[in-house]
C-alpha cells in the first residue's frame, strides 16, 4: 500500500459512500431550504438563522470534498486467508497480562477509526504494535497511560 491509498474494509468503504450521497441529496436540499427561509426575515446583516445556515453549508460543502477525495484513495482490505497473524481488518482479542482484563479491537486504517465500536487505527500505538504479531505472541505496548502488556 501506498501513501496515497486509504484502507478501508468493505463496510467502512459503504458508510463513507452513503455518507457522501447523504450530504449530496439530502443534507443539500434541507440547508438550502434553511436559506431560503432565513432569507425571507430580511436583513441579511443581523440574520443569524441565515448565518448559521451558510455556516452549515459551507461545513456541508467541506466535508463532501474531503469524502469524494478520501474515497478516489481507497483501497479495500482484503483479509488474509492466514487468520493466525494480525493484519490490517482483523478483530483481534487480547488479555492484559497485569490486570486479566479482555479486549477486542478491529484494527482498521484512519478513515474508519471508531473507538466506541474497538476500531482503532493501524497508526495507533496499540494498532502498531498488534499488526504481525500471531496467536499467543505477547505484546508490550508503550501508551500515555503507560505500558500495557497484551497477549
Amino acid at each position: 500500500m501506498n501513501e496515497r491509498e486509504m484502507p478501508l474494509t468493505r463496510s467502512g468503504l459503504k458508510k463513507l459512500e452513503q455518507e457522501l450521497d447523504q450530504r449530496r441529496t439530502v443534507k443539500r436540499r434541507e440547508i438550502a431550504e434553511r436559506i431560503s427561509s432565513a432569507i425571507e426575515f430580511g436583513d441579511l446583516g443581523e440574520n443569524s438563522e441565515y448565518d448559521d445556515a451558510k455556516r452549515e453549508q459551507g461545513f456541508n460543502e467541506g466535508r463532501i470534498i474531503e469524502l469524494e477525495k478520501l474515497l478516489s484513495r481507497a483501497r479495500i482490505i482484503e483479509r488474509s486467508s492466514n487468520d493466525a497473524q494480525v493484519t490490517l481488518g482483523s478483530t483481534v482479542t487480547v488479555k492484559n497480562t497485569d490486570n486479566n482484563q479482555i479486549s477486542s479491537f478491529t484494527i482498521v486504517g484512519s478513515a474508519e477509526v471508531n473507538p466506541r465500536e474497538n476500531r482503532i487505527s493501524n497508526h495507533s500505538p496499540v494498532g502498531k504494535a498488534l499488526l504481525g504479531k500471531s496467536v499467543g505472541a505477547v505484546v508490550d505496548i508503550t501508551v500515555p497511560a503507560g505500558v500495557f502488556h497484551y497477549k
